[in-house]
């Protein structure tokens, strides 16, 4: 099994496990995530992209790793993760550099690149 695979098996088997047990509390919280990224005044793709700085910003790799793969669903191109990868890096600083570094490793993973 790849990694991408194996992300997504541990997320969803994880998810599913902590709704089983959590509280309304927890229930409402990931109901609230899935529903956030939907289509408003903001379509999804760029809500999407969002998630994916906040992510990078705030240094979560589960959270790159997710939203890239949302992302990459949703018709995102190369040219625009860069140009999300580098908003991250200018608001976040140089601390985001591990994360682009990840970031773009699984972006080329994704698009078969070596």
């Amino acid at each position: 099994m790849g990694k991408i695979e194996e992300f997504r098996k541990f997320r969803e088997k994880m998810n599913r496990r902590i709704l089983e047990t959590g509280n309304i509390s927890t229930k409402r919280f990931f109901s609230l995530d899935s529903a956030v990224y939907n289509d408003g005044a903001l379509d999804a793709k760029t809500k999407e992209l969002l998630g994916l700085v906040a992510s990078m910003v705030l240094r979560c790799d589960d959270c790159v790793t997710y939203h890239i793969l949302q992302c990459k669903e949703l018709g995102i191109t190369r040219a625009q993760f860069m140009e999300a990868f580098n908003v991250a890096l200018i608001v976040g600083g140089s601390i985001v550099i591990p994360h682009f570094r990840r970031a773009v490793a699984l972006l080329d993973e994704l698009e078969g690149v070596d």
